[in-house]
């Protein structure tokens, strides 16, 4: 018993007594044996629990290192999800681009980032957007915005096929573009392509400083990733694509819009050209007559009436060129020798009632000064184009300030000199209308130039300026617009200076036209009719009038039977039943040798199309100039 309790007690549990008697030794022999069993027992549980033991924390730090992977995929997903969704509120590259770099510099994070756009045709990548703490690397790596990669040089041909480069230490690479950022401090790099419809367009590059940082989940985000930013760029791309197609598509409708509107009010400007010529006929008649005839005038009036025949000039002028207005061709400008000092003191006066008498009955003052280069060089250009063009701005400049202010005209002369020789390479006269009032903004600034763009509602058609700047582009000159809202707006117009100025043609002296004629004038205006037959009467000229074509025939036809014939027959082309072309045709058939003048609005148009009417010997234009219907009758008669 002592000894097998010594065995025991070494260690050896499967020692055993194995007594057999059934006395007390026995009971006590059994007891010990079965007291060894359990103790066996129990040492091989703990065993057992220790083997448990090991085996379970190996599967913890398992599952650590699975948790651990989980939540870093997962941040990425997380990360993926708010770069997506971010993108996707865009709807232009860089801000795109600026988004993905920027949250990849933040959350990756990566210590450079940057989006390069592929060149197809030249093989190469362009920086296009830099990430925000990644500025200053780039700058010392020189790979600023539109920094130039080229492929072929640098090895990135794998990239721009589509494929995802991993370089784990870009310092064994042996190629340009790495090294360059191998000399940054930076080691591990991946280049994910940017591709859409199977093509590439463009490259994410991203590098962190420590050699092999990418591991396998970063860079499947990274391709992940790219697809996404891929498919928000090709959608921004093609989001541009439409809305330029749409702005250019609603730039044509407006176009075309405006193109019609030009095209009836030049059909309105047609209708409406006869009446307002008949209007102004007598009033160019008389007023020429009383200049050439009333010696005794007042210095003042006849400056008024020279006001008056420069005023009719300008509004014959300007129903043509509205009648002109919508006709897509190279109008033909007759250029002469244009004072422009001169011209200002001419629109002046003739503005006087809009920018003094009119703001002075509303209590309102509008004081205009003059500030006139001397010895301004004479411009070439068409004398009631540039008038009407100054008119037009001063009336702006007047409605631009309300409550009064100065307006303010002003002359000068612009040298460009060469700079070797001081040579004088180009000379500009410019003429300015300054005024004090509210200003443009730059939309208005922008826009004030378009056909019917106004800022005056209803009192306002919008060609004003339009009118301006058709001058301008037929004068071959220039307009700026200086202004700010609140502190006035100044309009100058920049004309060159030809090196020679042509001479203005001197009219010959007109040989004396006959007189005591006897003259037919058929009209549907009373007016036009009278004034015709009191100038001509003025002239020595026997005068009988008819009021429309019907009447002319008759009261032709009528003379003719008597043998009493007319030396010319002057006619309006525009009447109703019986207009100048039927008349002509008429009164020809009757008397071939009878020469025939025609009136009309469209009198120069006429001529420069070939399209004068058949049986008319001469076309003169509405309204007539007395010298050119004295030239007229002297050829024809």
């Amino acid at each position: 018993m002592r000894e097998g309790t010594a065995i025991v007690g070494a260690g050896n549990l499967d020692f055993s007594l194995q007594f057999d008697s059934q006395d007390e030794i026995g009971d006590l022999a059994r007891a010990f044996d079965g007291m060894t069993e359990k103790l066996k027992l129990t040492t091989v549980s703990r065993d057992a629990l220790v083997d448990i033991n090991e085996t379970l924390q190996a599967e913890i730090i398992e599952r650590q290192q699975i948790e651990k992977k989980a939540q870093a995929q997962l941040a990425r997903l997380n990360l993926l999800h708010q770069i997506t969704r971010s993108i996707g509120e865009r709807q232009d590259l860089r801000s795109i681009f600026q988004v993905v770099i920027r949250s990849l510099e933040d959350h990756l994070p990566v210590d450079f980032s940057c989006v390069c756009l592929y060149d197809q045709g030249k093989n190469q990548l362009q920086v296009t957007s830099v990430g925000l703490h990644s500025e200053s690397l780039a700058q010392q790596l020189s790979m600023t915005q539109n920094t130039q990669v080229s492929i072929d040089e640098n090895g990135l041909s794998r990239c721009v096929r589509g494929q995802l480069v991993y370089e784990a230490d870009i310092s064994k690479v042996n190629f340009p573009f790495p090294q360059r950022l191998a000399a940054g401090g930076l080691s591990a790099l991946v280049m994910a392509p940017l591709r859409a419809e199977s093509t590439v367009f463009g490259v994410l590059v991203v590098a962190k400083r420590e050699a092999h940082s990418f591991n396998s989940g970063e860079c499947e985000f990274l391709r992940q990733l790219s697809e996404h930013v891929a498919l928000a760029a090709n959608q921004a791309q093609l989001y541009t694509a439409l809305q330029q197609a749409y702005d250019d598509l609603r730039q044509t409708q407006q176009s075309i819009m405006q193109q019609e509107r030009l095209r009836a009010l030049g059909q309105m400007a047609s209708g409406i050209a006869h009446d307002i010529n008949n209007a102004i006929s007598p009033v160019a008649l008389y007023t020429e007559s009383l200049l050439e005839t009333e010696k005794n005038l007042s210095v003042k009036g006849r400056n008024y009436l020279e006001v008056i025949s420069r005023a009719i000039d300008d509004v014959a002028a300007t129903v043509a060129r509205m009648r002109e207005f919508y006709r897509q061709r190279a109008p033909q400008l007759s250029l002469s020798p244009v004072n422009v000092n001169s011209l200002v003191q001419q629109v002046i006066d003739l503005t006087r009632a809009r920018w003094s008498d009119m703001p002075q009955q509303r209590g309102i003052v509008i004081n205009v000064h003059t500030e006139l280069a001397p010895d301004l060089p004479d411009i070439m250009g068409v004398h009631g184009e540039i008038r009407e063009a100054l008119t037009n701005l001063i009336f702006n400049a007047v409605d631009a300030m309300p409550e009064g202010g100065v307006l303010t005209l002003r002359t000068s002369v612009v040298q460009d000199l060469l700079e070797s020789t001081k040579e004088v390479i180009l000379k500009q006269v410019h003429i300015e209308v300054s005024d004090s009032g509210v200003g443009m903004s730059d939309d208005t600034r922008r826009r004030c130039l378009e056909p019917f763009f106004t800022t005056k509602g209803e009192r306002g058609t919008g060609l004003g300026l339009a009118m301006v700047y058709g001058m301008i582009e037929r004068h071959s000159a220039h307009i700026d617009i200086l202004t700010e809202v609140g502190k006035g707006t100044t309009m100058r117009m920049s004309f060159l200076v030809p090196t020679t100025v042509s001479p203005i043609a001197r009219t010959p002296a007109a040989e004396s036209v006959p007189t005591h004629r006897r003259i037919l004038v058929v009209d549907d205006d009373p007016m036009v009719l009278k004034s015709l037959r009191d100038i001509l009467e003025i002239d020595g000229h026997s005068v009988l009038s008819a009021d429309g074509g019907q009447a002319g025939i008759n009261a032709f036809n009528e003379a003719h039977e008597r043998g009493d014939t007319f030396a010319v027959v002057i006619t309006d082309l525009g009447m109703p039943y019986i207009d100048g072309r039927k008349l002509a045709s008429s009164i020809k058939q009757v008397s071939p040798m009878t020469p025939i003048i025609m009136l009309t609005g469209w009198g120069q148009r006429l001529v420069d199309d070939g399209d004068s009417p058949s049986h008319v010997d001469c076309v003169l234009s509405k309204p007539p100039k007395l010298s050119e219907l004295r030239e007229a009758l002297r050829k024809i008669l």
